[in-house]
């Protein structure tokens, strides 16, 4: 295999802009769940949806691209352990959160349509992504692709990959779907990674320069959005990959400073935050929509996204100070199949 998506020797699984691109990515899918979630609520639209649609070129192909980055570091392990680390350590938080937001919803559904209908809805879930899971359900196949075709030449799987996201394959089904709509993203980040880690360090070293092509990023991509050719076929494609470039531009700028750390801390657990982030979210919805306190649309979708990120880290941060509940965001020595009986390292969430 080309070594064209080799990392740096010097670069280290924990990245500090990394995490800060994380911590974006991560609070970026927050506000638009919780941004779109009020405007339906209250019938309206307010200044973060702006926000939302500016962003949508960029916020998941970031994600993804961010995903691939360290898969040069753990495609060539043997199978079982590759799949212990990429399939089953995914598999597991997906049934997991699965049965815990199924614990919120189901009930409902149940007492509507009775048991048989909750039945259908989790047999359902294991073929089709339930709600806010569907990243980590996807995850898992973005890695055996990328396992499988280890020995295509990258430009090859580039290409396929590009076709796949400008054919806009619509099916109805979310994994087919989005698997031909990210693809390029992971693919882009694991065949890249010398060079995306090299654009951040540039960056880095000439920061009068990134500011100003970012600004001019933030032009281009604010013009496609607002007149509407963001997601034609291969425009979305540059914007994509245009934006999850600039956004880890812009993470290697702020790394290491007071902006920057709230966003890698929230980044280092980024995975923790999309788990459990449904359940606030839906909370804090329900309270400012029904208390009328705030009537402004887009005040309340930016104190629900708050709420989104942040009960989650506390949530995190109190499981790991008092050691209960660990199972939540670490996965069990019970539930690996690569023969290792001790506790695994912490999560390295979208890694």
């Amino acid at each position: 295999m080309t070594d064209a998506g080799a990392i740096p020797a010097s670069a280290e699984p924990r990245v500090d802009w990394v995490d800060v691109a994380k911590g974006v990515c991560i609070v970026l899918v927050v506000m638009m769940h919780s941004t779109l979630g009020v405007g339906i609520a209250m019938n309206g639209e307010g200044f973060m949806h702006h926000v939302v649609a500016f962003s949508k070129p960029f916020r998941m192909p970031d994600f993804f691209l961010i995903s691939g980055l360290f898969l040069a570091l753990v495609v060539d392990r043997p199978w079982r352990r590759y799949l212990d680390r990429k399939v089953v350590h995914f598999l597991y938080f997906y049934l997991l959160w699965l049965l815990i937001q199924g614990a919120f919803k189901w009930p409902g559904l149940a007492l509507e349509d009775g048991i048989g209908a909750v039945a259908h809805a989790f047999l359902i879930s294991l073929i089709d992504p339930f709600g806010t899971l569907w990243f980590i359900y996807l995850l898992p196949i973005f890695f055996v692709f990328a396992k499988l075709v280890k020995s295509v030449h990258p430009l090859l799987v580039l290409a396929f990959a590009a076709v796949l996201e400008t054919l806009r394959v619509q099916t109805g089904w979310m994994v087919p779907d989005e698997f031909c709509a990210r693809l390029f993203y992971v693919m882009l980040g694991w065949y890249s990674a010398r060079y995306v880690f090299a654009a951040a360090d540039l960056a880095r070293d000439h920061r009068a320069l990134a500011v100003a092509a970012l600004a001019a990023w933030a032009l281009a991509n604010g013009a496609a959005v607002a007149f509407g050719y963001s997601e034609r076929p291969g425009v979305s494609l540059l914007l994509g990959s245009a934006g999850a470039l600039a956004i880890v531009a812009a993470s290697a700028l702020v790394a290491g400073t007071t902006l920057g750390e709230p966003l890698r801390y929230a980044g280092e657990r980024s995975l923790a935050v999309y788990l459990a982030f449904f359940l606030p979210m839906a909370a804090t919805r329900v309270i400012l929509v029904k208390t009328g306190v705030i009537p402004d649309v887009g005040w309340v979708s930016l104190i629900v996204t708050i709420a989104g990120v942040t009960v989650p880290l506390a949530l995190h941060w109190l499981v790991t100070r008092t050691g209960k509940g660990r199972f939540l965001f670490e996965r069990p020595a019970a539930f690996r199949i690569d023969g290792a009986r001790a506790a695994g390292p912490k999560l390295q969430p979208a890694e």
